[in-house]
């Protein structure tokens, strides 16, 4: 009877042993989501790999801004420029991954680092997480007013005739500019020599001057100098027609089949922060990119917004990372 009564209380031990580690356990479990139900609870930082003042911080100020009203919590840009963007990307890969700090990250750090520079300190496929695409911006193919092409065909035309004569500005090695003529050399069958400079304001200057002859350039700086008569349009590179150049041909329709470069930008958070917190940066990024404020903001710089779940921002750069690797092997591109 002795030895019955004590089984019962070792069991019974037991059993009070086990459920004082299953209510540990679901408190564990508890706490993530307790934190994730009241997240925002402080600021959020806004990584912004580039300089203030520049077109992807001013994008992300117009959004931080709508943001920070929508969630009732300050959205604090910091802008941490340099090494073609790798200095703010990497110290974004490098944050907790709770969902205050999120970085803006677009083809140069999602796409084209990855095969421009060799020892690239952060993985954009592993070390991110995609949470919206706030948008894109075309390039458009200008030339010099007194350069005697008048159309993509009689640019085309020209180059093959002058081989290594005309010369292609751009507002550095390794941006879209660049790397959409090395693109289009390539689909034309042109040889065109590169003139990189720093940003597009000296490479326009010398376009004026007739020390290069065209460019590959944004929108957001071409569209001054193409409303002023101060350069000749001759196409858009985007998969369709501009809606900020409306009555302008896509290189596609100009002739050179399949050519397609767009410049897009997203946001992304370290790897590993929770879903149910992406989810909801998303929802209310793309709330943001409705109201009117970002809309108006987005017209001024020719930007095209964009909104969709966060997989878009993946699939977008995975579908062009081996896009840009192509091209960077083709033009013997290395910035290290």
């Amino acid at each position: 009877m002795r030895k019955w009564n004590s089984n019962i209380r070792l069991k019974t031990r037991r059993q009070v042993l086990l459920l004082g580690k299953l209510v540990g356990m679901m408190a564990c479990w508890c706490l993530p989501f307790a934190a994730i139900a009241e997240y925002p609870d402080k600021p959020i930082r806004f990584v912004v790999p580039f300089a203030a003042g520049s077109s992807p911080d001013v994008i992300c100020r117009l959004v931080g801004n709508e943001l920070a009203r929508q969630i009732g919590k300050p959205v604090v840009v910091e802008n941490k420029a340099g090494a073609a963007a790798i200095i703010g990307t990497e110290a974004a890969a490098r944050a907790a991954p709770d969902g205050y700090t999120i970085v803006y990250a677009n083809v140069g750090t999602l796409a084209i680092n990855k095969s421009l520079f060799t020892k690239l300190p952060y993985d954009p496929e592993k070390d991110f997480v995609p949470v919206a695409l706030l948008g894109s911006v075309q390039n458009a193919l200008v030339v010099r007013n007194d350069l005697p092409v008048k159309s993509v065909r009689e640019l085309i035309e020209y180059a093959r005739k002058n081989p290594g004569k005309l010369t292609m500005g751009s507002s550095g090695n390794g941006t879209t500019g660049h790397l959409g003529g090395e693109l289009f050399k390539s689909m034309t069958g042109t040889y065109m020599v590169h003139v990189p400079y720093r940003g597009s304001p000296p490479a326009y200057n010398d376009l004026f001057g007739g020390q290069v002859d065209l460019m590959f350039d944004n929108l957001i700086t071409a569209l001054p100098q193409i409303r002023a008569g101060k350069v000749r349009l001759l196409g858009v590179s985007g998969p369709k027609r501009s809606p900020f150049l409306p009555d302008a041909q896509t290189l596609d329709e100009a002739g050179v089949k399949g050519y397609e470069t767009v410049a897009w930008g997203g946001v992304a958070v370290p790897a590993g922060t929770p879903r149910e917190i992406v989810l909801r940066l998303n929802a209310e990024i793309n709330k943001a990119l409705a109201s009117p404020g970002v809309r108006a903001g987005y017209a001024n710089l020719a930007f095209e917004v964009a909104s969709g779940p966060p997989e878009q921002l993946g699939d977008l750069a995975r579908r062009e990372i081996p896009k840009w690797a192509a091209v960077v092997a083709r033009a013997g591109v290395k910035v290290d």
